[in-house]
């Protein structure tokens, strides 16, 4: 299903390319989907700025703090805890980014548009590219040739795997990404999605993402200092270590090629601080069956369609106990997977 197939509704603001309801209908028609009351699944697609603000305040504020810690701690090992929190928390602008995405977490657009342009910026996927590539992430999960999103394609590359902890493979290949952006041509797979009124507009914002990191380094030569660095940019790097290892999670190891959000998809129960870092895309199979459902609401789909799921992984430690085998035997034997057992 390429780019023409969606229907565009001419807007310019979050799902906007996409009408909710025929989004979820392609999503529906061609996968798995759950029975679910639609009364109760209404009430579950409404948006709240209130839950939105309460979690993007609580996070910004918490980034804010450490920050200023870290910049007031600047040249004593004091620094070392400030920036460590700091990175986290910025580099968890990847989970808010791919849920606003969506359009979802906001119930008023504009308030949902600024958001993701700041978290686009922070985690550096290009706003627009992003969206139209994660809509197709969402029509072919984990179809090869037309993911373009698959995180560890076979055989695995586990020296680019590892090396993404600090966000290295994937974080180069993005400023590359908008480096060639910039220059007004668009990648060979973003051509394949990025419908043509589009294309200028992500050229226009790469070109503003790279102004951005160039006036970054320019702070820092005429600083004699890193630090404007290390609040802007370079956290998405020295941060990346739990979002990798959270995103890993989601789809490495499972099936490919099949058209049933449960082989492909996990759902992993974490503890609080790290649903609130993930803004609850550990509740991933529920997402992909109903990505229209606000992530504030995930936990309530889930305890709805439980039954008819697989058992969720308790904890990070049990994915990657059963996944990290599988990928190392994937280097020899790339149809190799882990085959989850259906209800």
């Amino acid at each position: 299903m390429a780019w023409k197939d969606y229907r565009l509704t001419g807007g310019t603001e979050g799902a906007t390319l996409l009408t909710e309801d025929a989004f979820e209908e392609k999503v529906e028609r061609s996968w798995f989907s759950p029975k679910i009351d639609r009364t109760e699944f209404r009430k579950l697609i409404q948006r709240s700025d209130a839950a939105a603000l309460r979690d993007f305040g609580l996070w910004l504020g918490l980034l804010v703090v450490a920050g200023i810690g870290g910049v007031l701690t600047w040249g004593t090992w004091w620094c070392v805890p400030f920036f460590v929190v700091y990175g986290v928390l910025y580099a968890a602008s990847d989970h808010r980014h791919h849920e606003l995405s969506h359009g979802t977490p906001f119930k008023t657009r504009r308030l949902n548009e600024l958001a993701y342009q700041l978290c686009a910026f922070m985690t550096l996927r290009e706003a627009r590219y992003y969206r139209w590539s994660h809509t197709r992430h969402h029509s072919h999960t984990s179809i090869v040739g037309k993911d373009s999103e698959i995180a560890v394609p076979r055989p695995p590359d586990l020296i680019g795997i590892a090396s993404d902890l600090f966000f290295l493979k994937d974080g180069i290949s993005q400023i590359i990404r908008l480096m060639r952006h910039a220059r007004g041509r668009l990648t060979e797979e973003g051509e394949q999605f990025v419908p043509e009124p589009e294309r200028r507009k992500v050229i226009r914002a790469s070109r503003i993402y790279l102004g951005i990191i160039l006036a970054v380094i320019a702070a820092c030569i005429l600083m004699q200092s890193i630090l404007p660095a290390m609040l802007i940019v370079l956290p998405r790097f020295y941060g990346a270590f739990i979002s990798h290892l959270m995103n890993l999670a989601l789809h490495a190891g499972l099936a490919e090629d099949v058209w049933d959000h449960r082989l492909n998809t996990r759902t992993v129960l974490l503890n609080p601080v790290l649903r609130f870092l993930y803004s609850n895309m550990n509740y991933h199979a529920e997402h992909h069956m109903f990505p229209m459902v606000p992530y504030h609401r995930l936990p309530e789909l889930h305890a709805m369609i439980r039954t008819q799921c697989p058992k969720p992984y308790r904890g990070l430690w049990a994915v990657y106990r059963e996944m990290v085998p599988v990928l190392i035997r994937q280097r020899r034997d790339p149809v190799a997977c882990i085959r989850r057992p259906l209800p």
